[in-house]
């Protein structure tokens, strides 16, 4: 486990905030935290911090004049210790509801009580996915779809980058018989792998690091939430994962490059449904046959 870590505080224009947080996360944050008027995010230390700095400071400078919008954004950064992580982390972290089915909560705190709601419990650590944030929220909303459709019957799903798990656990909580779950992060794994244990969930998950294009299963339902770049180069593996008349659930994806990712897919699916907010943009496919 490392030692200490990049902490940065980034106060801007609420229109900024999730073009921002996604640019962290494709340069390395595993944890994002959005907050009304800005965001809090950690990076692991590296040799490169200066170019890191640099390049976030640049973005962040390129995004302000692009949209002309509010004061100057201002950044601060600071390094913390591995002890003080769970601290500077959980302030943030408040139970939400999701779709018409969750209800996520992190193991410290008590969620209301909703009869019509599943709890799903989520110690967010080092992964990114707590179910707060927009990509996630897409996914879940289109994993509930999904698994009506199948009306009781069983079926199987691929969760690919599977973070802190959440996308896995819903879909055990949603009647899938077996999940494999995927994710090139250690940090990643150790989180999911808690989290699943933690909802009773490990018994039909399939937790690993392997690479999507070695895995020879096809699945009833895909999701992946990640960046469109990565969704782009995976598109050849993602398609042949997905079962006939399956279903491919995209998300983490930056608004102005969904109708990419729609073209790169269109050959070999359908669209069933597509959201598309301020910034980030979800999508739901069905596999022609």
């Amino acid at each position: 486990m490392r030692d200490s870590w990049l902490h940065l505080s980034l106060r801007t224009a609420a229109a900024n905030i999730d073009a921002v947080a996604n640019f962290l996360v494709e340069r390395g944050a595993p944890g994002v935290v959005i907050k009304p008027s800005g965001l809090e995010a950690y990076f692991a230390r590296c040799r490169n911090e200066r170019a890191l700095k640099r390049a976030v400071r640049q973005y962040v400078r390129d995004i302000d004049e692009l949209r002309g919008r509010g004061a100057q954004a201002r950044l601060r950064w600071k390094v913390i210790g591995q002890e003080n992580w769970h601290d500077s982390w959980r302030r943030f972290i408040k139970p939400c509801r999701v779709g018409k089915t969750f209800w996520v909560t992190p193991p410290w705190l008590t969620p209301p009580k909703f009869r019509r709601r599943q709890v799903i419990t989520i110690e967010p650590g080092l992964a990114f996915g707590t179910g707060a944030h927009a990509t996630t929220r897409g996914c879940m909303e289109f994993l509930e779809h999904a698994a009506a459709s199948f009306a009781g019957r069983k079926f199987t799903a691929l969760d690919v980058g599977t973070g802190a798990g959440i996308l896995a656990i819903a879909l055990v909580k949603l009647g899938a018989k077996q999940v494999w779950a995927i994710d090139n992060d250690p940090v990643a794994l150790a989180v999911a792998r808690e989290n699943l244990r933690a909802n009773a969930a490990a018994k039909r998950v399939h937790l690993s690091g392997r690479k999507l294009s070695i895995i020879k299963k096809r699945f009833s339902v895909v999701v992946a939430n990640l960046t469109a770049e990565t969704i782009l180069d995976l598109a050849a593996s993602l398609t042949k994962q997905v079962a006939p008349r399956g279903f491919l659930i995209l998300s983490g994806i930056v608004r102005h490059k969904a109708d990419a990712i729609l073209r790169r897919f269109r050959a070999n699916f359908r669209i069933v449904r597509q959201k598309r907010g301020r910034e980030w943009a979800s999508l739901l496919l069905r596999k022609k046959s």
